[in-house]
């Protein structure tokens, strides 16, 4: 990590700088650190925003998803001329025009068990995705290879964040398997409140700029759970569950052993 900061940096991060939980160490930090979005969607865009205009120095962004006009009602890193653009293509764009400290590196992939070592080159994760294959295996690889993962998920009216930390409970002590395919709508069947994702996305970014800064207290442990329509927030705290197959007592080596379909099911 360099010594300091040049002129520029000092007048754009001035606001971080003059924090005495961040300073320019702490600036410093997120500039050399790194976080991996997968999505850049609805919930993609605020944490790709926000981690970009924090200083995160290197952002990975994955997604095999092309920009939809449908789309721009919610995802606010897009706009009208990027219609048929891909979203990671369209992300990069944003950032570069955003703040020129970030390097942006892409992935217009659907991420899958045979390119998930991504995962690896980055310090953190954000779970922007919106499907459950996507989901059970970033908590499964993550937990694995300890990489903190921030998870976020909305639904209509409603959203819910959670951080997961190595060796601390997983997605999997709060929801042991997905639900069966085709038996949760998504956005396109139910509609999405255009706003929400924003909300439950900074949620998100906060927690990634909080690992990274190795400061406060995460939600590992707890499920934020935000309704838009009562304005209310909730946290109920979950514990590590030692039958577990991914963080309990007797944990699979590889997602090799999960089959990310159906109800992502483990197997030792």
């Amino acid at each position: 990590m360099s010594l300091s900061l040049d002129a520029t940096q000092l007048d754009r991060y001035s606001r971080h700088i003059i924090m005495d939980e961040v300073g320019p160490e702490g600036q410093k930090r997120l500039l050399d650190g790194s976080a991996l979005v997968v999505g850049a969607g609805g919930l993609g865009s605020p944490v790709i925003q926000y981690l970009a205009a924090a200083g995160v120095g290197r952002l990975g962004v994955v997604d095999d998803d092309v920009v939809e006009r449908s789309n721009l009602q919610r995802q606010v890193i897009h706009a009208d001329a990027d219609v048929g653009v891909p979203k990671t293509e369209s992300a990069r764009s944003f950032v570069e025009r955003l703040n020129p400290d970030v390097e942006v590196e892409t992935y217009e992939t659907r991420l899958d068990r045979s390119g998930v070592d991504v995962v690896d080159d980055y310090a953190v994760v954000v779970d922007a995705s919106d499907n459950f294959p996507t989901r059970y295996l970033l908590n499964d690889y993550c937990q694995l290879t300890d990489t903190p993962l921030a998870h976020g998920a909305i639904y209509k009216f409603e959203g819910q964040v959670t951080t997961i930390h190595p060796g601390g409970p997983c997605y999997r002590c709060l929801f042991p398997e997905a639900p069966e395919p085709g038996t949760v709508p998504d956005c396109a069947t139910t509609g999405v409140l255009g706003v929400l994702p924003g909300t439950v996305g900074c949620i998100q970014a906060t927690e990634a700029v909080k690992l990274l800064l190795d400061a406060g207290e995460t939600l590992a442990g707890r499920l934020l759970f935000y309704d838009a329509m009562d304005m209310t927030f909730e946290t109920v705290p979950y514990r590590q569950n030692p039958d577990c197959p991914v963080c309990g007592d007797d944990p699979i080596e590889s997602v090799a052993n999960v089959e990310y379909s159906g109800g992502c099911t483990v197997s030792h």
